[in-house]
């Protein structure tokens, strides 16, 4: 690799995004790679940590700015977003940090707590918006999930035809490191294209429609296509900041699984 790739790490907290990151750290470090993972000061620790290379933390600002500082020698990064805070927000600062960092996306990985997703069907809208960034959709935590219920998830994205790869974790393992690693773009998101059109800071998109076509919008696929050209549908505002395509607090969710509700 000539230049410092970077991997992007989606999902919430306790999905298994640690163990995931780990085993394919031992498959960079077999081919000679030196790596770092990035994990948001906000999680806690792990009994995996010790098994992500050189392990820093990357501070969130309250200007909603990522600040890191990269190791030298540092040929593979994984970037582990905040777990419980809005990843949208994240991905967006994140892709400002990148342009400024002199290093390259190779991919954007989801994992899924398919327990979670299972038994919290309002946060399918907060899925969408993490595999519509994505390059490849990691489904862990599989226990005890109806087969139904993961052929219908699969099949949410697939109908959309998000062209991301799906890979199973079992154990947090995946059956082919090698090509999962493979730096190349199967997102839907254009955000990352080196055409993409940024909207500098404090730009909104005018939404004309009232608020009863606002309900109405929120119901519609999350990728109809409806939306302006260049900038991606997640990171536009509507006048006043709120996001034209909102989605579930990840938070709560969290809060009631950990409390066993």
């Amino acid at each position: 690799m000539s230049s410092t790739q970077v991997y992007l790490i989606l999902g919430a907290s306790g999905s298994g995004r640690r163990e995931v990151v780990a085993d394919l750290v031992s498959d960079l470090v077999d081919r000679g790679e030196t790596v770092a993972t990035f994990l948001a000061t906000s999680e806690s620790p792990s009994d995996h940590d010790a098994r992500l290379g050189r392990l820093e933390r990357w501070e969130w600002t309250t200007e909603h700015v990522i600040r890191i500082e990269r190791p030298e020698g540092t040929t593979v990064m994984f970037f582990i977003l905040d777990g419980a805070r809005n990843p949208v927000d994240q991905v967006e600062a994140f892709r400002a940090w990148l342009a400024s960092s002199g290093a390259e996306l190779a991919r954007i990985f989801c994992v899924v707590d398919c327990r979670l997703a299972h038994r919290e069907p309002k946060l399918l809208a907060w899925y969408d918006a993490c595999i519509h960034f994505s390059d490849a959709v990691l489904l862990n935590r599989r226990q005890d999930v109806p087969n139904k219920w993961m052929s219908d998830f699969i099949d949410r994205f697939r109908s959309q035809h998000i062209p991301c790869l799906v890979e199973y974790v079992k154990e947090g393992r995946i059956k082919n490191p090698a090509l999962l690693l493979e730096p190349q773009a199967r997102r839907m998101s254009l955000a990352f294209d080196e055409d993409a059109v940024v909207l500098p800071p404090g730009v909104v998109f005018e939404d004309e429609t009232d608020e009863e076509d606002d309900e109405e919008a929120g119901e519609r696929s999350p990728d109809d296509g409806d939306e302006p050209p260049g900038e991606d549908p997640y990171f536009q505002r509507k006048p006043g900041g709120r996001r034209v395509r909102e989605i579930p607090d990840i938070a709560e969710f969290i809060a009631r699984r950990n409390a066993g509700a």
